[in-house]
């Protein structure tokens, strides 16, 4: 005996009937249908935004895509050329065949207000989407199956919620030149305000805003670099800056969307939370995170970390540390994210290969394209930054000169493609440290000697040096910006002006 339907079931009564029919203005449909049909300049008028698939009754939908299809061709829509294209449509036979599209068109009603019936049959229509969407997530929840994740309903869930509003975002029309202007305008207004330097986020370290013009919303910055590179090092030193900024300017009574730091997501597919915020804390407490973890601290020191701890807890910065993530589970985290808290300007990803396609790919090279794609999505739906940390492939090992080029991102052609910005993190040190020869004792000849003296000159001369070299930016030059690195707390900053000018770096 089946169990009847619980009164406040929204979907089924107690027969298993549909309670009410889905949401639907039929007479609506065809008063937009003969307004068209009598005046074909109204879809030029109320836009593209309504398509055959948002009209409830089949056959309108036929009559509509037709419709568009006949104006493509330059054609003059009527009843009379509609005619040859439904004379065996079965649909149409029902209400009275060809005569139908006639009647459409006999009291031109419609013709009062074609933009309101048209407002009125996509946002039913986003209704019954949303009731397939309600109709799938309590089907999904019934499945008691071991092999589903709630957890996973949630998210999808979320993800079609997510585009059924896309779908009702998206559907403007294009915007005029002077508008675009406008906002180009405040861009560059912001940047005057804050100095000339920066006209999006701040990455904290003058060289490099001076060089990108700071984080601009909707880019995808790709950050690549050899392992041992300190790659997730200035990502993180850059994630607390813009984060850091944004507390001292609210601090100061700056509004949120006047300041040029911002609240920050980091997504660390590789270290846990707490690996991250050791991290921050070494870098802003100038203790190294190998004492931290190990305990190896003074009382002044842990005096030191305490107050570099209450700053951090203020700041607008979220971790995720999820493993295993998809690049879909991703976006619907990151819109949560941005949801709850609005003030988030920047994302960060560490790092773009440990993500999983949707499955929907072969490949690995096909899967990295579609979680590159995915990433430059999230940056224009969310109209933030984000940053990308990716791996780079052992062909730079085998150079003579170990700096990174575009043709080294690895995997897949289409994370420089899909980039706006691409980085790369050098530090020579690292591979003058890896060359160092044997070291000499007293009983070595002159030659021991002088070949280890060599080599300590030259490490003297890049130990703590770094390169940021962009390869790629849509907004300016490419060129290179020279940093301090200090390995013993992970930290990169600006280099004093006097090396700055020393140098014959572009």
């Amino acid at each position: 005996m089946a169990t009847p339907a619980p009164a406040n079931d929204p979907f089924q009564s107690a027969d298993g009937d549909e309670l009410r029919a889905l949401p639907s203005n039929v007479e609506a449909e065809a008063a937009f249908l003969g307004a068209v049909l009598i005046d074909n300049r109204i879809l030029e008028e109320i836009g593209a935004q309504l398509k055959p698939e948002h009209f409830f009754a089949d056959v309108h939908g036929r009559v509509y895509e037709r419709i568009l299809t006949l104006m493509d061709r330059k054609a003059v829509v009527t009843p009379v050329t509609l005619k040859p294209y439904f004379e065996s449509d079965e649909g149409l036979k029902e209400l009275g065949g060809t005569a139908y599209l006639a009647r459409l068109t006999a009291d031109g009603q419609g013709l009062l207000n074609p933009r309101e019936l048209a407002e009125q049959i996509y946002d039913l229509a986003l209704l019954r989407e949303l009731i397939s969407v309600g109709r799938g997530l309590v089907a999904g929840a019934m499945d008691t199956s071991e092999s589903v994740s709630p957890m996973a309903q949630v998210e999808q869930a979320e993800s079609r919620l997510y585009e059924v509003a896309e779908g009702a975002q998206t559907g403007n029309e294009a915007q005029s030149f002077t508008a675009a202007t406008r906002v180009a305008i405040a861009a560059i207004e912001k940047a005057l305000n804050s100095g000339g330097h920066i006209a999006g986020k701040t990455t904290g370290l003058s060289s490099v805003n001076e060089k990108v013009g700071g984080l601009h919303d909707s880019d995808l910055i790709i950050l690549a670099g050899r392992p041992g590179m300190g790659k997730t090092s200035l990502a993180t030193n850059i994630a607390f800056n813009a984060a850091d900024r944004l507390r001292r300017d609210l601090a100061d009574g700056i509004d949120a969307a006047k300041s040029v730091g911002a609240g920050t997501v980091f997504f660390s597919l590789e270290m846990s939370a707490d690996q991250l915020a050791t991290r921050i804390l070494a870098e802003q407490s100038g203790i190294s995170s190998e004492a931290l973890r190990m305990g190896r601290i003074s009382r002044e020191d842990f005096k030191q970390l305490s107050r570099a701890s209450q700053t951090l807890a203020e700041l607008p910065l979220y971790i995720d540390d999820t493993p295993a993530l998809t690049i879909s589970a991703l976006r619907t985290r990151a819109r949560r994210l941005k949801r709850r808290n609005p003030e988030i300007g920047l994302i960060v990803v560490d790092y773009l290969q440990l993500l999983q396609g949707t499955g929907r790919t072969e490949g690995r090279v096909n899967e990295i394209s579609e979680i590159s794609r995915g990433l430059k999505t999230l940056a224009k739906e969310l109209a933030v930054p984000v940053i990308a940390l990716s791996q780079l492939s052992r062909a730079v090992e085998s150079r003579d000169d170990k700096r990174p080029m575009l043709s080294d991102l690895r995997e897949s052609g289409s994370i420089e493609q899909d980039a706006d910005m691409v980085w790369f993190v050098f530090r020579e040190d690292y591979y003058v440290a890896a060359r160092e020869p044997k070291r000499p004792t007293e009983a070595d000849d002159a030659k021991t000697h002088e070949a280890h003296g060599a080599w300590a000159a030259e490490m003297e001369r890049v130990y703590g040096l770094a390169e940021l070299i962009v390869a790629k930016q849509r907004h300016g030059a490419t060129g290179k910006v020279r940093l301090r690195f200090e390995p013993r707390i992970t930290r990169f900053s600006d280099l004093a002006e006097d090396a700055q000018a020393a140098s014959s770096y572009d």
